[in-house]
């Protein structure tokens, strides 16, 4: 298996994504001194066929703990920091942040931009308890939503269903939120633990899966979530980030504080463990799959690195040719 590695020195990785528009982009998060203390740093690098090289590296006062990029334009980001607020960034623009919001009270966690047609949103998730949705300006949040009862650690956008968003917290609860109602429809007790990571599968408006403190994933049906479809076991320590395959169904990569990545196949219930990598020394914590090159993974890390790579065991042709992240 090939990796390409960057080294960022004293930079501790938070959270990595990769373009939805430019097939060799990727961004980090990351924080001076595990996030503990100290000021934090956007990187945003390219692939080339020998590595990584540096785009732009831009500091903020405090950690960086996510990012995501925009849905309409290839060059505009958002970060949520430890201080509260959130900043807008442009990867042609070096005078610095576009705009910085701050609304919430505590550490921001988590941050993410809407992928549906017409419409074009952020979400992001608060050490406050509370989740915020703003317009891509960051003028002022358009709604503020409360109900879960800890920190709230990971917010993602249905790819499926517009105005539609699922939140992650530390009290061991899913939620899946309707903006338009402004209300929690669905409220999931999906761990006796906290719960620090949900995405939504790619393929199915109905499938979320969850990773929790309790070194288990469990993908839900939220027609019926009673129990989960499957749990899946093998982390020795809290997962910290999952994600889904943009390109298998069924197929999601996990990451966690036991220094490993591994990639599971959730429709097969006898042995849903496809591999375990490990190829860090510190918590792994942030994970993405590429939109364009099929089963290409980034990843990051507390041992001051990110490393793209391809893994074996998805290595083998796939049926599949992506998606489209802008669904209707």
């Amino acid at each position: 298996m090939m990796m390409k590695v960057f080294h960022c020195p004293a930079r501790h990785g938070y959270a990595v994504e990769t373009s939805p528009f430019i097939s060799q982009r990727v961004a980090c998060a990351a924080a001076q001194f595990y996030g503990l203390t100290g000021c934090g740093t956007l990187l945003v690098l390219e692939e080339t066929e020998v590595g990584l090289s540096l785009v732009r590296s831009t500091q903020w006062s405090d950690g960086l703990f996510d990012v995501s990029w925009s849905e309409s334009n290839e060059h505009v980001l958002v970060t949520g920091g430890g201080d509260g607020s959130l900043q807008l960034w442009d990867t042609a623009n070096h005078s610095g942040p576009l705009r910085v919001a701050k609304e919430h009270t505590q550490e921001v966690y988590s941050v993410d931009w809407s992928q549906t047609r017409g419409e074009n949103l952020i979400v992001s998730g608060s050490w406050d308890q509370s989740v915020k949705v703003w317009d891509p300006t960051l003028s002022c949040s358009l709604a503020t939503l409360r109900g879960h009862e800890g920190v709230v650690y990971s917010t993602i956008w249905s790819p499926h269903i517009p105005g539609c968003f699922a939140s992650a917290s530390g009290d061991g609860t899913l939620r899946v939120w309707d903006l338009k109602a402004g209300a929690c429809r669905l409220a999931i007790a999906a761990h006796q633990a906290e719960i620090l990571s949900c995405d939504w599968c790619k393929y199915d408006q109905n499938v979320v899966a969850t990773g929790s403190v309790d070194c288990s994933v469990c993908v839900w049906d939220l027609r019926n979530v009673r129990q989960p479809v499957n749990q899946l076991r093998g982390h020795t320590y809290a997962i910290r980030r999952l994600k889904f395959s943009p390109f298998r169904p069924s197929v999601l990569a996990s990451c966690s504080y036991d220094f490993t990545v591994r990639f599971w196949d959730y429709n097969q219930k006898q042995c849903p463990l496809l591999d375990t990598l490990e190829h860090h020394s510190e918590f792994v914590c942030g994970l993405d799959f590429s939109l364009h090159v099929p089963n290409k993974v980034v990843d990051c890390s507390w041992d001051e690195t990110l490393k793209i790579y391809t893994p074996a065991c998805l290595s083998a042709p796939t049926e599949n040719h992506g998606f489209d992240t802008r669904t209707t």
